[in-house]
């Protein structure tokens, strides 16, 4: 029994220095970035890795994440005689959370792969434990371009995930289930300016739709960083790393959305 207690207070004691360990990673590469020197170049090329070669998969996952909502939705509303509103719906659901959470999701599984998969290899290599004999300090070499490029690209994506999530809303709303192109734009109008530009509902819309991105670029990047820089075990701890980094990605987009919505609801309420 002693041994049991002493092996789930070694264990806790682990955990509590991965998260240290995790959250002092992020603060250094937030610090570094206000620190000379300034890695420009490779800040434009992560915002190209991160941003421009994840287009692809976020038009797609965002066209197609519009037509299924647009179809699902025009069932109900037509119960109700209200199909008319399915563009209020169609935009609401994709810049309040579904834009958001997508986006998120496909970037943790391409790009954040990648980043852990690129830092674990140049990890194993000894990579990393050259820059610290030449002097240069890894974090702001490797993890600060990553970070900032991904807190810069990800809320375009996300704008970009949900003017295509609109647009396939419109595909099939129009040819389906029979609504007017105009009538949809101008109902999707309503539901992103409503009552005249109103100071209280923009942000209802635009806030929650441009700060979760945001965070989620942030832990994206970290996490993705994270488990690239402790990288063991050779080629094998490679792949645990980019596993680890998808998972835990994932889930903590997925638990902070709820987290998020429920704080900006509260403040933007007041």
């Amino acid at each position: 029994m002693p041994a049991l207690t002493e092996r789930l207070a070694d264990a806790s004691k682990q955990k509590l220095r991965t998260v240290q360990d995790y959250f002092g990673l992020a603060g250094k590469a937030l610090r570094f970035a206000f620190v000379r020197p300034f890695y420009h170049q490779d800040l434009v090329q992560q915002m190209d890795e991160i941003g421009v070669k994840s287009l692809g998969i976020v038009l797609l996952t965002g066209f197609f994440t519009g037509m299924v909502l647009a179809l699902q939705s025009s069932v109900q509303l037509q119960t109700f005689g209200a199909t008319m509103y399915i563009g209020r719906l169609v935009s609401a659901s994709m810049i309040r959370e579904l834009g958001p959470v997508l986006a998120g999701l496909m970037v943790a599984g391409r790009v954040g792969s990648g980043i852990a998969a690129q830092l674990g290899s140049m990890r194993v290599t000894e990579q990393i434990d050259a820059l610290n004999t030449l002097g240069t300090d890894p974090i702001k070499k490797l993890v600060t371009p990553r970070v900032l490029g991904a807190l810069i690209m990800m809320p375009v994506l996300t704008v970009i995930n949900d003017f295509v999530g609109i647009l396939g809303g419109n595909l099939i709303s129009t040819l389906l289930v029979g609504v007017p192109t105009g009538l949809y734009w101008r109902t999707v109008w309503e539901q992103i300016a409503s009552d005249g530009f109103t100071l209280r509902f923009i942000p209802n819309d635009f806030v929650q739709g441009l700060v979760k991105p945001f965070v989620f670029g942030g832990i994206i990047a970290i996490t993705a960083c994270y488990f690239g820089l402790n990288t063991t075990g050779g080629t094998e701890g490679v792949g645990q790393s980019t596993t680890r980094t998808v998972v835990l990605s994932s889930i903590l987009i997925l638990v902070l959305d709820y987290f998020l919505t429920q704080i900006l609801l509260s403040v933007l309420a007041v």
